[in-house]
This record gives C-alpha cells, sequence and structure tokens, in this order.
C-alpha cells in the first residue's frame, strides 16, 4: 500500500514563497501520476498541478505562473509556491494515480492514494 505525505505547510505572509514535499513509500512503482490539490475553509477540494513519472506536467489555469511541481524521483514531488496570497489558504494534498494521467483526474476522485495534507496559511 503506497504512503503519501506532505511537509512544509506552515504560516507566511502574503507575497513570500513556500516549497511543499510530498514523500511516497510503500510502492512508488505505483505512482505514475502524483498531483496536489488544495481545499480552502468552506471550499470545494480544487486541483492544482500534476506530474508524471515520464516529466509530463499540467497545473490548473489559475496556478500557471506562481505554482512549479517537479519531481525528483518516483519518490518525491515538490510544489514550489510564490508570491502567495491569502486566498492560497488551504490545507494542500498530495495524491497519486497508478495509471496514465487523463484529464478526469483533475477532479480528484480517480486518484488512488490520497495524504493527509499539510496547511499553508498565508497572512495579509
Amino acid at each position: 500500500q503506497v504512503q503519501l505525505v506532505e511537509s512544509g505547510g506552515g504560516l507566511v505572509q502574503a507575497g513570500d514563497s513556500l516549497r511543499l514535499s510530498c514523500a511516497a513509500s510503500g510502492g512508488t512503482f505505483s505512482t505514475n501520476v502524483m498531483s496536489w490539490f488544495r481545499q480552502a475553509p468552506g471550499k470545494e477540494r480544487e486541483f492544482v498541478a500534476a506530474i508524471t513519472a515520464n516529466g509530463f506536467i499540467t497545473y490548473a489555469d489559475s496556478m500557471k505562473g506562481r505554482f512549479t511541481i517537479s519531481r525528483v524521483n518516483a519518490n518525491t514531488v515538490y510544489l514550489q509556491m510564490s508570491s502567495l496570497k491569502p486566498e492560497d489558504t488551504a490545507v494542500y494534498y498530495c495524491a497519486a494515480h497508478r495509471g496514465s494521467w487523463y484529464e478526469g483526474l483533475r477532479w480528484g476522485s480517480g486518484m488512488h492514494y490520497w495524504g493527509k495534507g499539510t496547511l499553508v496559511t498565508v497572512s495579509t
């Protein structure tokens, strides 16, 4: 069973940068697609970005330009966030899918594995 553990969240000020990490263990051959989602207080979960094992990358349109996803190896994925805004405050989740990327994964329900999330709070 694959476990995903996020880290790197915290309290930052508007305009700051922050890097989140997601570490996968327990069968990383099952994590072809690794992605980030977030859920702000009182809002629905939304897709942030995804990256595949062969380097395909896709972002939510609203995240382009300020967020960068990268993958060191099969085990570790980062989300570099810059020029943070208070509306970026959310719990950020790492999620993984065993198969190939498809657009429906943006909704999240097709992901096979989820981490417990890391809270990012951006103050004014």
